[in-house]
């Protein structure tokens, strides 16, 4: 057996799976941000959610503390996701694109 593989289940002939099925990464220009609102688990309060936005943990708390400082309302980045306190879909929808980010509504 090559040293490059990589030993997955074996009874001596049994099932093995070499390292070039290894998933491939996704190019963050094609992924696309969604948005929604949500009261569900807040207490009846509205929030809108942002997720699936492209880049790391360190772009997600830069993208959402410019867009709390642009709406002026508070919110939260955690479990890769922007949380911002109030009803903002659209404006949020228009501030991602001005950004050059493909943004779009999600349920209802």
């Amino acid at each position: 057996m090559p040293k490059e593989t990589r030993l997955v289940y074996s009874t001596e002939s049994g099932r093995i799976r070499s390292d070039s099925d290894v998933t491939h990464a996704v190019n963050p220009d094609d992924s696309v941000c969604r948005v929604r609102r949500e009261t569900k688990g807040r207490g009846g309060k509205e929030a809108t959610v942002i997720w699936d936005v492209p880049g790391g943990e360190v772009e997600l708390k830069s993208l959402g503390k410019a867009i709390k400082q642009r709406l002026g309302t508070g919110g939260s980045v955690k479990d890769g996701q922007i949380v911002i306190q109030g009803d903002h879909v659209e404006t949020i929808l228009s501030f991602l694109k001005d950004k050059g980010f493909q943004a779009k509504k999600a349920g209802g």
